[in-house]
């Protein structure tokens, strides 16, 4: 399992911050291409940059993406890549294609055109570090996904009138920022029973510190489990979603192997977006195995930990899951 552990290390060596079609997601790219043809698979690129390493038919596919948020971490996205890798490495006589996605973290460009160009298959299984504390708080190493949150996001704004920080009484101030900061309490008392809701920006105008705030932008990031309750939830906040991505539910022959493999298992939904919502919405069967994430379950930061042990429990997982579906 040292090989896995070297190439999650030689990925995060390019860079911490490899965003979506920058450079150092295209060195990713091309590094994985060379550990897929050293491993003797057939690589493809398509239009979007996403990397195949297909062997036989290969129309099972397995993998994440290589893409990071700004100083993220060593194993989101990466360790699905790497663990599919080593999975065809191991297990030659298994048929699947290991694929790396590209711009996951901003858009889900690459899995967005592979449903686009109507490039979708059999079935899809991706392995993924938790990025959470559910696991590491119940000492289990593996869990199953069962689905993934859906989500929306949008903005509120808030009006005020520009005033001198210093002469302006505060009775008779018009103050933006003032009731951004009440709206972002609302936010957070919002979620409950299961949902999250996040105020993760605010842009606040003229941004000066002898000026009372004119006017200010504030995101909203909102996130159930069924479209019921990210209904009710985007109702009690109170703002018009930009876009929005329905829940999905893992199913079919990934499923059914993740469970047949890990039948003692514990199955918990993905409060984060996947690429394997994208296929799963698609109408690809997807599953999803979650390694147990450290530190609290930190994740998108430098924090983020997966032990070698998990790591090797999950490999194994993968291949023999595969090998049910493959």
């Amino acid at each position: 399992m040292n090989r896995v552990q070297q190439r999650l290390d030689e990925l995060y060596a390019i860079g911490a911050s490899r965003v979506g079609y920058s450079r150092e997601e295209d060195s990713a790219h091309e590094l994985l291409r060379g550990w897929l043809f050293d491993a003797g698979l057939t690589v493809e690129v398509d239009r979007a940059g996403n990397t195949f390493g297909r062997r036989g038919e290969g129309n099972v596919w397995s993998g994440s993406h290589l893409d990071t948020v700004p100083n993220g971490g060593r194993f989101d996205g990466a360790l699905g890549v790497v663990a599919a890798l080593e999975v065809a490495e191991q297990r030659p006589e298994l048929d699947f294609t290991v694929v790396a996605f590209r711009d996951e973290e901003r858009m889900y460009s690459g899995s967005t055109a592979c449903v686009e160009d109507g490039r979708l298959p059999d079935a899809y299984l991706e392995l993924h570090v938790e990025q959470g504390p559910v696991l590491e708080r119940g000492d289990r190493p593996l869990g199953i996904v069962t689905g993934i949150f859906g989500q929306t996001r949008g903005e509120r704004v808030f009006e005020g009138r520009a005033d001198h920080a210093g002469t302006t009484p505060m009775e008779a101030r018009v103050d933006a920022l003032v009731k951004a900061a009440e709206f972002v309490l609302d936010v957070n008392a919002a979620a409950a029973d299961g949902t999250v809701a996040t105020v993760g920006c605010l842009r606040v105008e003229p941004n000066a510190p002898n000026v009372v705030p004119a006017r200010v932008v504030v995101s909203v990031d909102a996130r159930a489990a069924t479209s019921e309750e990210l209904d009710q939830l985007v109702r009690e906040i109170s703002f018009t979603p930009a876009y929005r991505i329905e829940p999905v539910t893992m199913s079919g022959s990934p499923l059914d192997a993740l469970r047949a493999e890990l039948p003692d298992a514990p199955e918990l939904p993905s409060g984060a977006g996947h690429d394997a919502g994208i296929l799963a919405a698609a109408g690809v069967p997807t599953g999803m195995l979650f390694v147990r994430s450290l530190n609290g379950g930190a994740s998108h930061s430098p924090e983020e930990l997966t032990s070698p042990e998990d790591v090797e429990l999950a490999v194994d997982a993968l291949g023999r899951a595969l090998a049910r579906i493959a």
